[in-house]
């Protein structure tokens, strides 16, 4: 069976897929990968054990006999740079996008080129620290000068996970427009900080995020992309299916509120408040919006299990409960500030559940909120973990009656994206119409 190889590459769980031509799944892998420790005492992904999972894993599909992988593509998480040497080897540890960053750097940044708002506006990143990947470099390059001077090349995540393969090196469009601030939205070009520093001479010529190289690996012929920033993955298959306007939450560790009809330029409030623009495949700005609610949902499950002397997956079970919803609308407050809250307050782990999923989607509506209003928007797609979660999907339609709510049944978008970017490439057939199953939700 011909299929095509996705690494999907979250902050918490890494994943492969087999897709066929028809772009069914037939085979799926997961792990989750030990954090490790940087210089500084930061946790941090580890390069070695992911480089190992993504090796080791393309080799073991590569030796069943049932499939014949003719291509391969990568959807990773953004934000995340890593250093390469002339052998491709990294010079660093791959330093986590939550690592505080110096305050002295970051007046040093802003102060030369143009303060906070200016630049925020034109690069479409709200200030972030360590999450706008392009002050990376520029901390790097200051703190770290002997190993800038050995990089050959700076590469974003998924393109240096393509390299593992092809041995080619570059950047592509949806990595380098996510929040980097090395992006100018208005010239469509690299921001002149990205010359005047010098950064320029550490980035690879920069390709459409649809090319792929013919390459031999393991003494297969593999057609090989250069990989997507995952959100901007997740947009493909809807942007391929739907032409009405929609919007997409994408959600995983975070959930990205995407809104590629949303064509007004990103005010300074909006900054303010964590929204910014992504690219598409196709090279269009998106304005989207960011909650940490993925994150959030995993502190709060061990919270519960372990006060509730329950299992980690507990949570998976429960179902929507109408009743205790009611409850909820009585109380407030607890639904308010769900983590000051008192466990003790709560009965049983379903209501306390409730009450955290409540609290959780108010939240959610108000991080989507900020980039569908004003827009003509008549449905709203979930995609990812939280695409799953009877409570979070069900909150959601009541908190927007006027919406049609979709949960994504295959929850794969990114990787999906991802072998759809590159279809003419290995796929002869025509994209089926029917790859994105939706289940609807009322409130009625």
């Amino acid at each position: 069976m011909k299929v095509i190889a996705i690494f999907d590459i979250g902050k918490t769980n890494k994943k492969l897929f087999l897709f066929t031509e028809e772009y069914e799944v037939v085979f799926e892998k997961s792990v989750q990968l030990t954090e490790i420790k940087d210089e500084d005492g930061d946790v941090c992904e580890d390069i070695n054990a992911l480089r190992h999972f993504i090796t080791d894993s393309l080799a073991g599909v590569m030796s069943l006999t049932e499939f014949t992988i003719s291509a391969i593509n990568f959807s990773t998480y953004g934000a995340s740079f890593v250093y390469v040497n002339e052998k491709g080897e990294p010079l660093t540890e791959l330093y986590n996008y939550l690592k505080t960053y110096p305050a002295d750097l970051h007046h040093q940044f802003y102060t030369t080129y143009g303060g906070e708002e200016l630049f925020s506006t034109v690069t479409a990143s709200p200030v972030l620290g360590s999450l706008n990947s392009g002050l990376q470099v520029f901390r790097f390059k200051n703190e770290q000068p002997d190993k800038y001077n050995q990089t050959l090349f700076a590469l974003h995540l998924p393109q240096y996970i393509s390299s593992l393969i092809t041995k080619k090196f570059c950047c592509e469009l949806t990595s380098i427009g996510c929040h980097t601030g090395l992006w100018n939205f208005n010239s469509k070009s690299y921001h002149h900080w990205v010359n005047k520093e010098k950064i320029i001479d550490k980035l690879p010529s920069l390709l459409p995020p649809s090319t792929s190289f013919s390459t031999t690996y393991n003494n297969h012929l593999l057609t090989c992309g250069i990989g997507l920033h995952d959100s901007s993955a997740a947009l493909i298959p809807y942007l391929a299916n739907f032409n009405e306007p929609f919007l997409l939450i994408s959600t995983g560790t975070w959930c990205i509120s995407l809104n590629p009809f949303n064509t007004a330029p990103l005010t300074n409030e909006e900054l303010k408040q964590d929204c910014l623009c992504y690219l598409t495949y196709q090279g269009n700005p998106v304005k989207a919006s960011r909650l940490f609610a993925g994150n959030e949902h995993e502190v709060q499950i061990k919270n519960l299990a372990d006060f509730y002397k329950k299992p980690l997956t507990y949570f998976k079970a429960i179902e929507f409960n109408p009743e205790m919803v009611d409850s909820i609308r009585l109380d407030k407050e607890s639904a308010k500030a769900f983590r000051e809250t008192d466990l003790l307050n709560y009965e049983t782990f379903e209501i306390a559940y409730h009450h955290f999923m409540f609290y959780l989607v108010k939240k959610q509506i108000l991080s989507t909120k900020l980039i569908m209003n004003g827009t003509a928007v008549k449905r709203v797609f979930v995609d990812g973990g939280f695409s799953k979660n009877a409570l979070f999907m069900n909150f959601l339609a009541m908190a927007l009656p006027e919406i049609e709510i979709y949960a994504a049944s295959m929850a794969q978008a990114s990787a999906l994206g991802a072998a759809l970017a590159i279809h003419n490439d290995w796929n002869n057939k025509t994209v089926p119409k029917n790859i994105i199953e939706l289940r609807y939700y009322s409130t009625k």
